[in-house]
């Protein structure tokens, strides 16, 4: 680590008293972004004004859109409300207003994800914050949407995003600099960069910028910037430069050029802006990647209980009028809720704590077809049973089935012939039983016990080849005889690690070409890492393809993300799901933000994933 005096000039270019914030065109670093007190935004070319809006605008961001526009973002110090424009060329274009906030919004910065979608972060000095979808590409929404809230720290005054490693970086004036994952289905952890003594190096904390390789921190109160780096223990040190001609620095900007940054900055005291240059060999940055996205095309309402509480979904198919066919889905601090296609609430059944549900048609128990789902009850460490009627969707608890275990959890359905109807439930110490379900009594008895090492949760049934899968959290995937008759050796299918990040949650069977004699797919959800696994449910399990749900910028949805259960069917449902429908459980419902709810996804947005070998 090296500390370096470095010559600071003042700038010539124009008369810069007036400039409260300035900074070059991402698309076109020639010319130069100003806000003029008074006189509101300029982009110039040296002295030579090319464009001009009226307004009080101070605090300034840009992003580049293309090659000939960039995102900029400005904020007006009287209305206290921020104006998003595309410049095009050197022009000012498209412009919206983001909502005045209920906070005074101290400064904003910009974010755009693998997708392509633009974000704006405002922050404020009263530890509140925001993130708001403005569009994607050069196309901005006519009303931007708010994605989430963000318990910043207070006093925070300056923010970057790093857009490489999606990283929110904001200041908290007399203790440091934070960082904050920035993608709009995160959580909002932070991690420390550079803390103030006595817990770090610094004596105060302010403006921030880029640099390629790192970010480019203000310490007013020692007179140096100090740049770090990302490393696998966090952040390091890696330069010192002083400023010692400079009182009150405060607007920070950096732009590199053929291994030099040229910087930037407004010393508040006098009004005065000076530059410098350092020479900054560049190493190449990772490129922005990640794994391919769809999005779904219905949402649910969300569950009226707060915090984690919708769960596991399963989809019943009508026998006859498929558009008829409902999802049920536990919200396990309440009971049952049944929806329609379109997402609309059919049902609520409050009967108290459900975990995951399953359902099976084609039962015959009395020369008529039933229709039944189950679901594990964990107030009562139940096998809570529920008919569906054919004739109007209407679903009906009708028994509970007492188990011998003391902590229900997971649940699912196996179903080897049409007269025959078992049940397996998990327990959180790992132990599995497995029931037969009467379905004239609507009781039950235990046929089988095995266990797994560890907490065991998702699990799905393969009826047609009489195997059944199971998720134990923290490990895999194993597969197993379901017959109850047989000897239970659990055999792996997949660990985590790799694609597949712990926790291991929803498991469900696709049935390709609606073909029995062809074995279904395994989907999966990769808790750890907000996707979703695609994987031939026979030996050897190869991966077919793994995908994230990102948002539906059209219809408003957003992506999901710490998905517990899900189900899917090949059946064609009419409509958008002729292929086939996938529901996920959504743990981060945003967009905005709500309690939790399910998202749906059309199954050929999937396959189109998949490629040649789901042919």
């Amino acid at each position: 680590m090296a500390t370096v005096t470095v010559q600071w000039q003042p700038k010539t270019d124009v008369a810069t008293a007036a400039v409260l914030d300035r900074l070059a065109l991402p698309h076109a670093p020639e010319h130069k972004l100003l806000a003029v007190e008074h006189s509101g935004l300029q982009i110039r070319d040296g002295e030579k004004v090319m464009a001009q809006m009226a307004g009080n605008f101070e605090s300034l961001a840009a992003v580049k859109l293309s090659s000939n526009a960039s995102l900029v973002g400005a904020l007006d110090e009287v209305s206290q409300q921020v104006m998003i424009l595309n410049i095009v060329d050197s022009d000012f274009d498209t412009t919206i207003m983001l909502p005045k906030q209920n906070y005074e919004v101290s400064n904003l910065c910009f974010y755009q994800d693998y997708e392509q979608n633009d974000y704006a972060f405002l922050i404020s000095e009263i530890g509140v914050g925001s993130q708001w979808l403005l569009g994607r590409g050069e196309r901005l929404l006519d009303e931007p949407m708010q994605v989430r809230s963000l318990p910043i720290p207070p006093d925070s005054q300056f923010c970057v995003v790093d857009q490489v490693h999606e990283t929110l970086l904001v200041n908290e004036d007399g203790v440091g600099f934070w960082a904050y994952p920035a993608h709009a289905e995160a959580d909002a952890l932070r991690r420390p960069v550079a803390l103030i003594k006595p817990f770090g190096t610094l004596l105060s904390a302010a403006n921030m910028a880029l640099v390629p390789n790192g970010v480019m921190l203000m310490d007013p109160e020692a007179q140096q910037l100090h740049i770090v780096q990302r490393s696998d223990n966090g952040w390091q040190p890696a330069l010192h430069i002083l400023l010692p001609e400079i009182d009150d620095p405060e607007q920070l900007h950096v732009l590199e050029y053929e291994n030099t940054l040229q910087i930037e900055l407004r010393d508040d005291d006098n009004d005065t802006w000076w530059h410098t240059a350092i020479d900054w060999p560049r190493r190449p940055d990772a490129p922005l990647t990640g794994l391919p996205v769809v999005a779904a095309s219905v949402e649910t309402q969300p569950v009226d209980s707060v915090g984690d509480a919708a769960d596991d979904p399963a989809i019943w198919v009508h026998p006859e009028r498929q558009s008829l066919s409902l999802v049920l889905a536990t919200n396990k601090k309440a009971g049952l809720e049944v929806y329609r296609l379109d997402g609309s609430r059919k049902q609520s059944i409050p009967v108290g704590r459900l975990n995951n549900v399953d359902v099976r048609s084609g039962l015959y128990p009395d020369g008529q077809e039933w229709h039944l789902a189950g679901a594990s009850h964990r107030d009562s460490n139940s096998i809570s049973l529920f008919a569906i009627s054919e004739k109007d969707g209407v679903v009906t608890h009708v028994s509970d089935i007492a188990t011998a275990l003391h902590n229900v959890y997971g649940f699912c359905l196996y179903r080897p012939k049409a007269d025959e109807l078992y049940a397996f439930i998990n327990d959180k110490d790992g132990t599995v039983l497995q029931y037969e379900i009467d379905t004239r009594e609507f009781t039950g008895s235990e046929v089988r016990r095995f266990s797994l090492s560890s907490q065991p949760e998702g699990c799905v049934a393969d009826d047609f080849n009489h195997r059944l899968f199971i998720g134990e959290e923290d490990v895999g995937v194993w597969v197993l005889n379901a017959q109850w008759d047989s000897l239970a050796e659990p055999k792996p299918v997949i660990k985590a690690g790799g694609l597949l990040r712990d926790d291991v949650e929803g498991i469900a069977l696709y049935q390709r070409l609606q073909d029995a004699d062809q074995a279904p797919l395994l989907v999966i959800s990769s808790q750890g890492n907000d996707s979703y696994m695609v994987i031939d449910s026979e030996p050897p399990y190869e991966t077919l393809g793994a995908f994230r749900i990102g948002i539906n910028l059209q219809q408003g949805i957003d992506g999901a993300s710490e998905t517990d259960g899900l189900a899917v069917t090949s059946a064609n449902l009419g409509g958008g799901f002729s292929q086939g429908l996938l529901v996920v459980q959504d743990g981060r419902n945003r967009l905005p933000e709500q309690t939790q709810n399910f998202k749906f996804v059309p199954w050929d947005k999937i396959e189109s994933l998949l490629g040649s070998k789901n042919d």
